[in-house]
């Protein structure tokens, strides 16, 4: 009997797991606001990885063909996984639409490994639906199109899982494991993972209360962190140090104002496809009541004296300070925190309510009595379904050749927040040619170009001032016969753009993109934490076999 049950509970598993994700199986990608730029970037990436800059941090083919910094910036996960899945053969399209499905279904697989740890198999798997059938996460791959931040829930529970791991049975290896989870959530979304540190912090704590050996466990949760920040160093480092060059603080200024939500939005909101203020940032009506339910079930736990009460008590607190942070009455933090400016939507703290909701509608679920526990949690996942499946479709589609995507493309596919600070935030038209003589007299010819080499052979009659239509970024030199030159890149008439002087004479002039200090550092200290596991899951896995 018990094999037919879990025969059912893996059918009921993978059809939850499809369910969501049924519109992108279309040709095309959905019309959403980011989709088609996604696309553009990865092209971007994949371009870069080919020419063997395996961390890309320049995309040269957007912004008009000027270039651009963001993929420094922009969370990489999603590129390598996309760009993983087109070198093994897959369209562009598919595989950025295939990174979106796995986002879905990996968020609810982990949030379902991680619950059925410590609660039972059914009040795990109304977690992980409140979870992965929330308004919001709809509102992601089906009308914001944002493939970072959707990727990163699946991380979310999976760090969490090896943090109870590593309570359960305290071993190096959870540690590495749990280090490696918390890299990949902090490679997936700077924005999401940055928003969920203080919680995973919290949860170390909350654990650390029930055991003995408390010393161990903080050694071995300080290693899990910092194994995570080392193997992501490469990317959130330059991220965070380096954006001080470009327009961030100035375009993300001010401009959460007009992106807070009025509270009965967050209660209900119609279905809309349209822009920020128009689609729906509802929380959920399961959510909701989990919320409300949770002082009556910190009550319960406290009762039988049960600890859980404070993993409760923590979960309903970091909900209210992401509801707080959501309304316009919080304008006295956001107006005098910059950082918490640079997240530019107060609505994007809806990830946290959906998160801690989510568990708290499992625990509510654990606490239903057990004469009625499958048949209540069963038809309360029928209504999450229900309700929910007026959301699972795409508001159209974007069918274009892939020549679309891998050529020039006239957009910087950002809100300009990474241009260079001493640019214009957008180009408005793509350049004459890669170079160009403003002042004087010269013969120019290319011999090769990839997104971060630019090589010309230039015969120049007399002292001429050239421009590389490139935009100039920390990172960028031009050499003539090997030297190196003095770029201007400030010309009020080419702002940003970089100029250079060449005096008469015959140059193979080589311009090219590399490390900056801070970037090779933060290279070094990602690769040594990556040879570090690789050694020692070399002498984990290998040396027993050995013996």
């Amino acid at each position: 009997m018990n094999k037919y049950k879990d025969k059912l509970f893996l059918l009921i598993f993978a059809v939850l797991l499809i369910l969501p994700v049924l519109s992108f199986f279309h040709a095309g990608i959905p019309l959403t606001h980011d989709g088609g730029d996604h696309v553009a970037r990865i092209a971007n990436f994949y371009q870069n990885i080919t020419e063997g800059n395996l961390i890309p941090r320049w995309a040269g083919n957007l912004n008009w063909g000027y270039g651009h910094p963001i993929l420094e910036f922009l969370y990489p996960l999603s590129s390598y996984i996309a760009s993983l899945l087109h070198l093994l053969g897959i369209s562009l399209v598919s595989s950025t639409v295939s990174v979106f499905i796995l986002g879905m279904t990996l968020s609810f697989v982990f949030m379902y490994l991680w619950l059925s740890k410590f609660l039972s198999k059914s009040a795990a798997l109304f977690g992980a639906v409140l979870y992965t059938y929330a308004p919001y996460r709809f509102v992601e791959i089906y009308v914001r199109g944002d493939i970072g931040e959707n990727l990163a829930f699946a991380f979310i529970p999976l760090v969490l899982y090896f943090i109870y791991k590593l309570y359960k049975e305290n071993t190096f290896l959870n540690a590495i494991l749990g280090g490696i989870s918390l890299s990949l959530l902090i490679l997936s979304h700077n924005a999401i993972s940055l928003m969920f540190m203080p919680f995973l912090v919290v949860y170390g704590f909350i654990l650390l209360q029930k055991i003995k050996s408390k010393k161990s466990f903080i050694i071995s949760f300080i290693l899990l962190l910092g194994v995570g920040l080392a193997l992501s160093a490469f990317f959130w480092i330059p991220g965070l140090l380096e954006g001080k060059y470009t327009l961030r603080n100035i375009v993300t200024k001010g401009a959460y104002v007009n992106s807070f939500v009025t509270f009965t939005r967050l209660i209900y909101g119609p279905w809309n496809y349209g822009i920020t203020g128009q689609f729906t940032v509802q929380l959920g009506i399961f959510q909701w009541i989990a919320l409300i339910a949770s002082p009556f079930l910190i009550y319960k736990y406290r009762a039988k004296k049960d600890k859980d009460y404070i993993f409760i008590f923590f979960l309903l607190i970091f909900t209210f300070i992401s509801i707080f942070l959501m309304l316009p009455v919080s304008d006295f933090i956001w107006s005098r925190i910059i950082l918490l400016q640079n997240f530019q939507f107060p609505w994007r703290f809806l990830a946290i309510s959906v998160f801690t909701t989510a568990v708290l509608g499992a625990f509510l679920a654990e606490n239903i009595s057990k004469k009625f526990n499958i048949t209540l949690t069963t038809v309360a996942i029928i209504l999450v379904l229900f309700i929910s499946s007026f959301y699972w479709s795409a508001g159209g589609y974007i069918q274009k050749p892939q020549s679309f995507y891998t050529g020039i493309y006239n957009s910087t596919t950002d809100t300009g927040e990474s241009a260079p600070i001493w640019s214009v935030r957008f180009m408005e038209h793509r350049p004459k040619a890669p170079l160009e003589v403003i002042d004087g007299k010269a013969d120019i010819k290319s011999l090769g170009r990839t997104s971060t080499y630019h090589k010309y052979l230039v015969n120049v009659e007399k002292r001429t001032l050239f421009k590389e239509n490139t935009l100039y970024f920390p990172g960028w030199k031009i050499l003539a016969n090997g030297t190196p030159l003095s770029i201007e890149f400030q010309n009020r008439d080419y702002r940003g753009v970089m100029t250079f002087f060449l005096d008469k004479g015959r140059y193979t002039v080589e311009v090219l993109y590399g490390e900056t200090k801070l970037r090779a550092v933060s290279d070094l200290i990602s690769l040594f934490a990556l040879l570090g596991i690789g050694i020692f899951l070399i002498f984990q896995f290998v040396k027993p076999k050995i013996s």
